[in-house]
């Protein structure tokens, strides 16, 4: 009793209170009950949870000392309590149910767990004894679930064999009742064939009891897996210093990959899930039903595709099943509705987005976007109206909708020509394969909006990228330029497949052109639109051995204006020599209304007209205005001092300073000095401001070109407010300055509908003096000038969209418009009458042919005194009429 008396305390308790109490510091001499019940009373007064010191011998002095060294030991045991009590918690544990006889044996093993020193070095090991604590018990999850299956398991095989044991006794009771009914029966009937078919046809036990152990383990094994996955990943964290992916994390990237990077991978996957439902449904109810294996299986896709099928079926087993696959059955049928729903919007999406494929042949193909596209899609429209329709294609990078919508806005008729928008750049081959590039008998790539040298350097790689098809190009492609220094390169990497059109040049040269004859810009834009008169080129075997003098009237609805000879390797010969007889295999190029609207016919009886002599009038000198700066107009000077006489002068007004304006020309490739028949003058000022118009003698001027300034080129709007803003204040200038009698006698027998007295009537009376032509970008702007009737004018956009389809249309007429806007060859002219009649004189249209043969030219139209628009390839070509002086003849000749 004495021994029990002086036992220290039990080591089974876990607190441990700060400081020294009087009620604990004095040594216990009461009774074991006693004892015990001061361990399990809890006490009265705050205490900590951190443990206390495990010596019990090494406590009894600490709890006599001062107070001072008393809070030192309480401080350093709080300093390792929380460690401690993790690293000692599966001891506490055990000590907590083990009698407190055992004590002493447990004592001497607590100072080495609560030693700082020992702690520090053994902290890997503890750090692993937590780790297995965990996985211990995970494993006894795991373990638990794996019992509970297999209890669940063994349940069900009972009820099974109970429920094979019923249909058993069933079929023998089947066969007494047979038996009982064949002793009521006269005759004697053999037993075995009065036996029930169902229990000949059972099937085997042992078969349903495999099938559903087969079940129940392909059910287990995804469980399993995945959990043997997780403890390998989780045994390897520990050790992997790297920080590697784990072994799960690396299965489902995989799985990631796999159904983002395949594209059937999501409804394989979905039907692989949906076999698998059905296998293992169908072996679940094989086992649990008395059905054959493979008309469970049948049942088992119909529980899968209607969750309603199972309501009939009875038994637990069977409920049990036919819910789980009704259950699963719902969740395939919820993925395949999302894989469905999501294929559709997917679907709607790209052809929303212009992601779909066009499968198309002998189209036309625009890549690029800009501001001559409906212009361009207009005059294709008109060129495919002849052929019932066609198919345009136009890929740019830009949304799908956006584009419909602006072509939607375009004010014309497409007479039946489908216009098909997709979003894509023309520097992928995927993208240009979506197109059907290789199929479209035409490529026109634009020229984007903004720097010339940049628009012309993406040109250069679409075409790269064209010439790049695997499948090669069934087409040309017409590529649209603004820099002639820009052609020669893309020519080189394009070759034979290559036409190119540079839009700056071919404005330039046209405005150079209705400069010198006024009245020219409309037989241009007659000629190079579809909508009236145009290039054809065709082989007739029946003109063959005939001269072209001949071939110029056998066709009553056209007018043939060159050949193609096959001698010269296929060049076209514009205006050839009338002793020019055709071989096999020439085709006559003419100016005709459509290509199914001309034909040659028997020559008709065409009275030869006497030749006239009349000398021609020597060119005079020039007076030329240039009102802004164009990127380009060093070649426009270089074409001005070919086409104009000796002694004229270029003045030229703009806001580039005189000193940077000569270095500009001199880089851009002109030599002033080489300059034969102008000379340029210089004037610095803003065209938009009157007082610095004023300082030019704008009266004086036989003719002003006002350009598109290369500061507002970007903008069509900009750029035509400040050439109208230009050719305003100049007309009110020269009204002002010119004497009102000259200009009322000079306009009389002007057809206008605004009154002399009137600011515009003032203006078209000038306007009788000198010409001006104005470089319009916008249609709008266009159609304003044409009513007010104040200037002649050229339609930049339009113009070259006109010649962009008409090349696309045929690569050959490109030969034909650059001989024509050429410093040398042939050009057109506007000619007087009095070179080819006399005052009062009746001749057919022909026979203004012939007199005009004998000069070497092709009349190709002409243009009446009193009205103000020529008309190109006229009909009646065989009728007389009276002509008078004042007409005018629109001709193809040589450049004089």
């Amino acid at each position: 009793m004495d021994s029990h008396e002086s036992s220290p305390p039990s080591v089974s308790r876990d607190w441990f209170f700060p400081s020294p109490s009087p009620s604990f510091t004095q040594p216990s001499s009461s009774s074991s009950s006693s004892h015990r019940h001061h361990l399990h009373t809890p006490p009265s007064r705050r205490f900590s949870t951190y443990p206390k010191p495990s010596n019990p011998s090494a406590a009894g002095p600490a709890l006599r000392t001062t107070s001072s060294s008393s809070a030192a030991s309480s401080h350093r045991d709080l300093k390792y309590a929380g460690f401690s009590r993790r690293t000692n918690f599966s001891r506490r544990y055990q000590r907590s149910i083990t009698p407190e006889a055992d004590a002493p044996s447990v004592v001497p093993q607590i100072p080495q767990k609560c030693d700082v020193s020992n702690d520090k070095t053994s902290t890997p090991d503890k750090f692993i004894d937590l780790v297995g604590g965990r996985l211990k018990l995970r494993w006894q999850m795991a373990f638990l679930v794996a019992l509970l299956i297999t209890t669940f398991s063994s349940l069900l095989h009972k009820n099974f064999s109970l429920h094979n044991q019923s249909n058993d006794l069933q079929a023998q009771i089947m066969k007494l009742n047979g038996r009982l009914q064949l002793c009521n029966l006269l005759e004697p009937i053999d037993i075995d064939d009065l036996d029930p078919q169902d229990s000949t046809n059972l099937p085997n036990k042992r078969l349903k009891s495999m099938a559903l152990t087969i079940s129940v383990t392909l059910l287990s094994i995804p469980f399993l897996f995945l959990k043997y996955v997780e403890y390998i990943s989780k045994s390897r964290s520990p050790d992997n210093l790297k920080e590697e992916a784990s072994l799960n994390k690396q299965l489902a990237y995989k799985v990631d990959v796999f159904l983002s990077v395949r594209p059937y991978s999501k409804p394989l996957a979905l039907l692989v899930a949906t076999l698998l439902l059905i296998g293992v449904g169908g072996l679940a109810l094989f086992g649990v039903t008395d059905d054959s294996l493979a008309d469970c299986l049948w049942l088992s896709w119909t529980y899968v595709a209607d969750s309603g099928n199972h309501a009939n079926s009875e038994g637990l087993g069977p409920r049990l099943v036919s819910v789980s696959i009704s259950f699963g059955g719902m969740l395939i049928f919820a993925m395949m509705l999302g894989l469905v729903t999501d294929a559709i919007s997917e679907k709607f999406d790209s052809l929303r987005k212009g992601r779909s494929e066009v499968v198309k042949k002998d189209h036309t193909l625009i890549l690029g976007w800009s501001d001559k596209l409906g212009s361009l899609l207009n005059q294709l429209a008109i060129a495919n109206e002849s052929l019932g329709g066609g198919i345009v294609v136009v890929m740019a990078e830009r949304d799908k909708e956006e584009m419909e919508s602006d072509i939607a806005k375009m004010e014309f008729d497409f007479r039946e020509t489908s216009v098909i928008c997709r979003s894509g750049s023309p520097l992928i081959l995927a993208d240009l394969k979506k197109v059907s590039v290789s199929k479209a008998r035409a490529i026109i790539v634009l020229a984007e909006d903004g720097n010339a040298d940049q628009s012309d350097a993406r040109a250069l790689r679409t075409v790269l990228s064209l010439t790049g098809v695997k499948e090669g190009l069934q087409g040309h492609i017409v590529v649209e330029l603004g820099d002639l220094d820009n052609e020669v390169l893309v020519k080189l990497v394009g070759g034979d497949l290559v036409e190119t059109v540079v839009a700056h040049d071919v404005i330039g040269r046209l405005m150079i052109q209705c400069a010198r004859q006024p009245g020219l810009a409309q037989v241009w834009e007659d000629i190079l639109g579809f909508e009236n008169c145009e290039f054809y080129i065709k082989r007739w075997p029946e003109l063959d051995g005939m001269l072209f003098e001949d071939v110029l009237i056998s066709f009553p609805n056209a007018i043939p204006c060159g050949i193609k000879s096959v001698s010269c390797g296929g060049k076209i010969i514009l205006n050839p020599d009338e002793s020019y007889v055709l071989q096999e295999g020439d085709e006559v190029l003419v100016i005709a209304e459509d290509d199914d609207t001309y034909a040659p016919v028997a020559l008709p009886n065409v009275k030869e007209a006497p030749f006239i002599h009349i000398t021609r009038p020597t060119r005079k000198p020039q007076k030329i205005l240039l009102c802004g700066w164009r990127r380009d107009i060093d070649d426009m000077i270089v074409v001005l001092d070919a086409f104009l006489a000796p002694g004229s002068e270029l003045w030229m007004f703009n806001e580039v300073i005189e000193g940077v304006r000569e270095q500009k020309l001199i880089d851009g490739g002109l030599d002033i000095e080489r300059l034969m028949n102008i000379t340029l003058v210089h004037r610095e000022g803003n065209a938009v401001i009157r007082r610095n118009l004023e300082s030019l003698p704008l009266e004086s001027f036989d003719s002003i070109l006002i350009l598109a300034d290369e500061s507002v080129e970007d903008s069509a709007i900009q750029a035509d407010s400040r050439s109208l803003a230009t050719l305003l204040l100049i007309r009110d200038i020269q009204a002002k300055r010119l004497p009102y009698r000259e200009a009322k006698a000079s306009s009389h027998g002007r057809k206008g509908s605004f009154s002399q007295g009137s600011w515009i009537g003032e203006m078209q009376q000038a306007s009788d003096k000198s010409v001006i032509i104005s470089e319009i970008l916008d249609p709008r702007t266009k159609n304003l000038l044409s009513m007010s009737r104040i200037s002649d004018y050229v339609l930049s956009n339009e113009l070259v969209s006109m010649a962009l389809a008409m090349v696309a249309e045929d690569r050959q007429i490109n030969d034909v418009l650059e001989e024509l806007f050429a410093e040398e060859g042939n050009e057109m002219h506007i000619r007087q009458a009095d070179l080819y009649i006399k005052e009062g004189e009746e001749l057919s249209f022909y026979e203004i042919l012939l007199r005009a043969r004998q000069r070497r030219e092709i009349v190709i139209g002409y243009r009446l005194g009193n009205v103000e628009k020529a008309v190109i390839n006229p009909p009646g070509k065989m009728e007389k009429r009276r002509w008078s002086l004042k007409d005018v003849f629109v001709v193809i000749a040589e450049k004089e």
